[in-house]
């Protein structure tokens, strides 16, 4: 059985990447910040469905504690799927907040820098050694850094930041690809998440406006973007490396 361990999946985007990578046969180690009951309730519907799953606990904005959390995915391996390695990293967990680039704060700037890019960089590195080779990572970054959609005032830090994983994506691929191991990033567009603190939920009149620019005519849920990264981990995906797939439905098409 192959494991994967994906980040920030207690709830949107990286919950469903979780189930539908467990749905495809895969052990799933996943990991939560601050909401741990959601983690919870993600591992039962894996373990409903017949899948295996173990969550723990990571702040991916917390550099110091990837020594720690490495130890800890050491022991669910052994203990859960008895080997030393695992096959699949999808580095998910981040956080959106939008603001003014004249009010963007050198505190929030940082704060993208440390969850968004700098938290995948060195947890990729950090469990690089325990990744098998022929394995394969999905960066989530966002199609608000891509040529090709519509700008957004107000996004100028998270945009550049997630600009960053999608460069970053491309050169680990080029690193990595001795070793059989296939990088790839997924941008999608907007999706009803929890993200920038429930927005959809507060604030559900601007949903009739992103469904109008949308091509196919909807707002993407996490379900479309988490069977995406499932496929691109897969056998399915075997020949793609170093691209980054958006996933928005023709967003501002």
């Amino acid at each position: 059985m192959r494991v994967a361990i994906v980040t920030g999946a207690s709830s949107g985007i990286g919950r469903s990447a979780a189930v539908h990578i467990a749905r495809r046969g895969n052990g799933v180690i996943l990991t939560y910040g601050a909401n741990r009951q959601g983690a919870l309730d993600a591992v039962a519907e894996i373990e409903k469905e017949g899948g295996t799953a173990v969550a723990l606990p990571l702040d991916v904005g917390e550099t110091g504690g990837f020594p720690a959390f490495r130890a800890s995915v050491v022991e669910a391996l052994r203990q859960t799927w008895g080997r030393d390695t695992f096959d699949h990293l999808v580095n998910n967990a981040g956080f959106g907040q939008a603001a003014p680039f004249e009010d963007t704060t050198e505190e929030l700037f940082d704060r993208f820098t440390r969850v968004l890019l700098k938290g995948p960089y060195f947890l990729t590195q950090t469990l690089l050694p325990l990744l098998a080779d022929g394995g394969a990572i999905v960066n989530t970054a966002s199609n608000s850094a891509t040529a090709t959609t519509g700008l957004e005032p107000g996004y100028s830090a998270y945009a550049s930041i997630k600009g960053g994983v999608i460069v970053l994506s491309r050169y680990l691929a080029k690193e990595f690809g001795g070793r059989g191991i296939r990088v790839n990033s997924v941008s999608p567009g907007p999706t009803r998440t929890r993200i920038s603190g429930d927005a959809f939920e507060r604030f559900p009149e601007v949903i009739p406006g992103i469904a109008a620019r949308t091509a196919l005519g909807r707002v993407g849920e996490p379900d479309d973007i988490g069977a995406v990264i499932a496929s691109l981990l897969s056998e399915e995906g075997r020949w793609i490396t170093a691209q980054n797939i958006e996933v928005s439905g023709g967003y501002d098409l």
